[in-house]
């Protein structure tokens, strides 16, 4: 393809992106960490609540689909369903380092499972993409069911790699599934001070 012609195709594409997601904004990891957690308690068990109310996409029409889970990297089926498998994969592997002697369950609830549809994983410009991860989270007596600390709402939005960088890390056997389990258990570990704190900002197009 001649260099000019790339050149329009990129500029197009960007410009759709534009259109599609807004300009670059500002994204953030954030929590309020809990004092004491990591020597009070000790996880017994992770509910995960994925809301019906939640709207789900799977176009590919969009380099941004407009809903709050896009998730098509698994073999299509119960999309809600392999999402929750997701958060707790990540909450149990973030909170496996509690070592108090209370039994908790850590209840969640999903607001927002944003991962990249295949559109913007292979074709999005480098330096674009985001993981949109949101949700609440409290922690439960696992014997009474009383809460122990309120439901607090916790962001693990994170960039996202497209283009070559995705095949890069396709090929290293790095999934987006992968990715996400493990950011929202350094989110979660950073949360219960049973890891270190990854709370961060960064500004990106995507989301």
């Amino acid at each position: 393809m001649p260099f000019t012609t790339r050149r329009a195709s990129l500029f197009i594409l960007c410009g759709s992106l534009l259109m599609a997601a807004g300009c670059s904004r500002s994204w953030e990891t954030a929590y309020t960490p809990l004092e004491g957690a990591a020597d009070s308690y000790k996880l017994a068990g992770v509910s995960v609540i994925v809301p019906q109310s939640l709207t789900v996409s799977e176009s590919e029409t969009s380099y941004v689909p407009k809903a709050d889970i896009v998730w098509v990297e698994e073999p299509a089926g119960d999309r809600r369903a392999q999402v929750a498998r997701i958060y707790e994969e990540g909450v149990r592997a973030g909170a496996s380092g509690l070592r108090g002697s209370t039994p908790v369950t850590i209840e969640v609830t999903v607001q927002k499972f944003h991962a990249l549809n295949m559109k913007s994983r292979y074709n999005a410009p480098q330096g674009t993409g985001v993981y949109d991860i949101v949700f609440t989270a409290r922690i439960l007596d696992a014997a009474s069911g009383a809460e122990l600390v309120p439901t607090q709402q916790i962001l693990a939005n994170a960039p996202a790699r497209t283009g070559d960088a995705a095949l890069a890390e396709e090929a290293a056997g790095i999934t987006q599934r992968s990715t996400n389990v493990a950011q929202i258990a350094a989110t979660v570990a950073g949360w219960l001070g049973v890891g270190p704190d990854n709370r961060t900002t960064f500004r990106r197009l995507g989301g």
